[in-house]
């Protein structure tokens, strides 16, 4: 079975993709946080272009909600072409993702964003876009949906998010994939918007005390 006549035959939306509060949540988060991204832009350009000259932003294809594509927006953390360099890197992660702690294609900048999340900013416009959340899940490559077993597209029933329970609970220290799909699947029993503003919250702290991030 295609990963495609999955999502039309088998995938049932969550109903957190369709409420109305969540979605308000989101509009009013990603104006705020496009109003910060935009105050952080000019600095970060510069900084970015004194480290490794290049793009400021970066885009990719992701998996979103039911197995939509989605264009994904960061600030650039690592080399041009880095993409085209991963297959020398050694994959530190277990599963269906990819980590590797001392990443050579990333940045003394890169690094820095990484740390504090700064990286993820650009995203608030896919989240007014509606591709994604504030809170959701951690949004997918296509090589890696490709290579999804039945329980894995579980975790595509709800939209994307900036963060959500991996974010809180190790972000890149949580190096299996299953422990990924687990928190996922417990998002989504334990849903609610007050749990929403609450992950939003944690991600807060855990952004502040630079926890789990390289």
């Amino acid at each position: 079975m295609t990963s495609a006549s999955f999502f039309s035959e088998n995938l049932v939306i969550h109903p957190s993709a369709k409420c109305k509060v969540k979605r308000l949540i989101d509009i009013l988060g990603g104006i705020v946080g496009l109003v910060i991204t935009a105050i952080l832009l000019i600095p970060i350009a510069m900084l970015m272009q004194l480290d490794d000259p290049g793009p400021v932003f970066y885009s990719q294809t992701r998996c979103g909600l039911n197995g939509k594509n989605f264009r994904i927006w960061k600030f650039r953390s690592m080399i041009v072409n880095a993409d085209k360099q991963k297959h020398l890197i050694a994959n530190q992660a277990a599963g269906h993702i990819f980590k590797n702690e001392d990443d050579p294609r990333i940045t003394r900048v890169g690094k820095f964003l990484r740390k504090t999340s700064l990286d993820e900013f650009p995203q608030f416009l896919n989240v007014l876009l509606g591709d994604m959340s504030l809170v959701g899940t951690r949004p997918p490559t296509l090589d890696e949906v490709e290579n999804y077993d039945s329980h894995h597209f579980e975790r595509l029933r709800v939209k994307p998010g900036i963060t959500g329970q991996w974010q809180v609970n190790g972000r890149s220290t949580v190096l299996d994939f299953e422990e990924i799909v687990k928190m996922d699947l417990d998002y989504q029993d334990k849903w609610s918007c007050l749990h929403d503003l609450n992950l939003i919250l944690q991600t807060v702290l855990v952004v502040i005390a630079r926890k789990g991030a390289y």
